[in-house]
């Protein structure tokens, strides 16, 4: 399929679904259902697959796919996210498309995977971060987990890790996939800033479930030395 150089429309909109479907690998649906554990219907396409189709689309007319896109499919939403990440715009286009997808997440692949591709972040971080930190300190879940994965994906620097356990702190949320992320994000945190990440965890700040998930997950580490994993176990409540 022809997917930069297609008119976007309803039927053309149809077309391309057929051709996704025509992807499917069942095996990876299965197994794929099951770690999602979402009530909307999987195709079953793997995630490097959905990355070529996308930069096909981001090279044609992404708005208007975008504009006809549906929500039937998992697939359609990484879909949708993931052009976010290839087309070339202004920092302010490119905010409110992402601003309109996120409040569309309804699961942590989807989130994650689109994080994962938002690579023009390493040249502008700077100029997202307060976006990115307003994200955190939101009240809805996934645009939490969309702030926290992408503090850990494109922020974890000297500059930004003083204010990365700030925020960490000041989550009020406890809804599951937010509590994951915060432990996924500050157990990289211990990897890359021993010292400071081992005086957050002494002072007690997160609540038991987090603190004891975080210590987990740095005792799941293999880049975690012995005696590192036998020293956060000591902060285990």
């Amino acid at each position: 399929m022809d997917l930069k150089n297609i008119i976007w429309n309803k039927e053309t909109y149809q077309e391309f679904i057929n051709y996704l479907i025509a992807l499917e690998d069942i095996k990876y649906k299965n197994f794929h259902s099951k770690l999602l554990g979402i009530e909307k219907s999987l195709i079953g396409i793997r995630t490097p697959k959905l990355k070529e189709i996308t930069k096909e689309i981001s090279k044609g007319k992404w708005k208007e796919f975008i504009e006809y896109s549906q929500n039937t499919y998992y697939e359609e939403g990484v879909i949708r996210g993931l052009v976010l990440g290839f087309i070339k715009v202004d920092y302010e286009v490119r905010k409110r498309y992402i601003d309109s997808f996120i409040t569309e997440i309804d699961n942590w692949a989807t989130c994650d995977i689109v994080v994962s591709n938002l690579k023009f972040l390493k040249k502008e971080k700077d100029i997202y971060y307060n976006f990115i930190k307003e994200c955190v300190s939101s009240n809805d879940n996934w645009r939490i987990r969309f702030g926290l994965v992408t503090l850990l994906g494109y922020y974890l620097e000297e500059n930004y890790i003083d204010e990365i356990f700030y925020l960490c702190t000041n989550i009020t949320n406890r809804e599951y996939y937010v509590k994951m992320a915060q432990a996924w994000l500050i157990s990289i945190m211990f990897i890359k800033f021993r010292e400071k990440t081992l005086d957050y965890l002494k002072e007690n700040t997160l609540d038991n479930w987090i603190q004891n998930k975080t210590i987990q997950k740095i005792r799941e580490s293999i880049r975690v030395s012995k005696e590192d994993k036998d020293l956060v176990l000591t902060f285990k409540r």
